[in-house]
């Protein structure tokens, strides 16, 4: 990501070094972005409980809550939030660590403004894509809940796959559980001890992609001012899992086909060649075979990928499974919201007639979402139909529709600002959860209390 193109993003700088947080402050506005300082974790926690962010940088050791234990609590509870670890030269393995457990990106300290435009850049065009989509469902094998002969079959392709070395590659509609799958896949495995690294292959532009997967050498570009491993590298002895591999151009098709069939790479800028072992998982919601036959994906590159195909079926077509997997978050999303409160039969028999064309992605935010409005113990069907309703938010009034443009402009600006100032007063004023009974991101909901002067 261009410079420019940072403009506008917020960054919340998490150090208890006062001095370091000017430091980044001042960087950081001089490109256009708008910085944030927390002094501690448990600020930054707070911060981000209060509004949004792009971006969070955090330096790993801190009085109190250090950062791998704040890393550990932004991708739990916001993982669409990408997090850079800063870190002094003696900790590099520490921020290698972190890189494993999640964080986009790290830097080390003492840096320069090249450096940190270009790993904020990054960091923010990783981001970019999750920050728009509905929160994944808790992850882990455990998780893989489904009693339909479609996720019977789907259990036993894992059970017979996981505990070799075949690349899989897993398909299904978005929300399905793909990402579930792959760890599910590194879990029953002899890797399981091992990382288990993920990279959204369709976030990301060549340049960018490409440092990712295979890391640079000092000097490989402007701001490269370390050797920095990248996720191939990091992710050896254990997994990587490529997610929406149907994404990459046809550059990457190429430098992503040799480390499938070598195990080797060399880092951008480098000569050296670098061997792993490495367990590759891809995924993607696209036509593979179809785009072979365009001509937009490599025949060669499919086939490397394709050896155990894994196709993960909708929700709509394993109507069984919408009741465990409702039960099943409604009690970790009441314990998580500090809730004693269950689902009724009548609102499962409701959620079992929903087609969900946002998958088990979509039934768990609405799972979020009527637990936390819902104020009695048990979720009763009106609650359900409550919920499902159609929203207001930017539909205005059907007798405007005839109108001339500009009255129905300004019935929709109305309509949308009675729809939020009503999730707010619902919410308590917590614009993350006004944001959730709105069914929109937190970024849009911002983008709209500032265009409709509420903010």
């Amino acid at each position: 990501m261009e410079a420019a193109s940072l403009r506008g993003k917020s960054v919340l700088t998490v150090d208890d070094d006062l001095a370091m947080g000017k430091v980044l402050g001042a960087l950081m506005r001089q490109e256009g972005l708008l910085p944030q300082h927390a002094r501690s974790g448990a600020e930054a926690l707070a911060a981000l409980e209060a509004r949004p962010f792009d971006l969070v940088v955090t330096d790993l050791r801190m009085p109190g809550m250090d950062g791998m234990t704040l890393l550990a609590e932004i991708t739990s509870r916001w993982p669409a939030v990408p997090v850079v670890m800063l870190t002094a030269h003696g900790n590099v393995a520490l921020a290698v660590a972190a890189m494993r457990a999640g964080a986009a990106d790290f830097m080390l300290k003492p840096f320069d403004r090249e450096e940190l435009l270009f790993v904020l850049g990054k960091a923010v065009a990783q981001g970019e894509r999750g920050a728009e989509e509905i929160p994944p469902a808790p992850s882990g094998p455990s998780d893989m809940v489904g009693t339909s002969a479609a996720m019977r079959d789907v259990h036993a392709v894992i059970k017979r796959a996981a505990p070799g070395t075949a690349t899989v590659l897993v398909l299904g509609e978005s929300g399905t559980g793909k990402e579930l799958v792959a760890k599910a896949l590194h879990e029953g495995s002899t890797r399981k001890d091992k990382p288990f690294v993920k990279l959204h292959c369709g976030a990301l532009p060549d340049t960018l992609l490409e440092s990712e997967l295979f890391g640079y050498e000092k000097g490989a570009f402007t701001g490269a001012a370390t050797r920095k491993p990248g996720r191939v590298e990091l992710a050896d002895g254990g997994t990587l899992f490529l997610d929406e591999i149907g994404d990459i151009t046809p550059h990457m098709q190429v430098k992503l086909l040799r480390v499938l069939q070598e195990r080797e790479f060399e880092r951008l800028g480098g000569t050296q060649t670098i061997k792993v072992d490495v367990r590759f998982i891809a995924a993607t919601n696209r036509d593979l075979p179809d785009m072979v036959a365009k001509g937009t994906f490599r025949e060669d590159l499919y086939y490397r990928l394709n050896v155990v195909p894994l196709v993960l079926p909708p929700l709509r077509s394993r109507a069984e499974d919408i009741r465990p997997l409702a039960l099943r978050f409604a009690t970790e999303h009441a314990k998580s919201n500090g809730r004693r409160i269950e689902l009724g039969e009548g609102a499962l028999d409701l959620l079992e007639r929903e087609p969900w064309p946002g998958n088990v992605r979509q039934l768990q935010n609405f799972i979020e979402r009527i637990v936390v409005l819902s104020e009695g113990p048990v979720i009763e069907a009106k609650d359900v139909l409550r919920e499902l309703s159609p929203r207001p938010f930017a539909v205005g009034p059907a007798e405007k529709s005839a109108e001339r443009t500009a009255d129905l402009d300004s019935a929709l600006r109305d309509a949308e600002r009675e729809a939020i100032k009503n999730a707010l007063t619902r919410a308590g004023n917590n614009r993350t959860l006004a944001a959730r009974i709105l069914g929109v991101s937190r970024r849009a909901l911002y983008y709209k209390l500032d265009a409709l002067g509420l903010a």
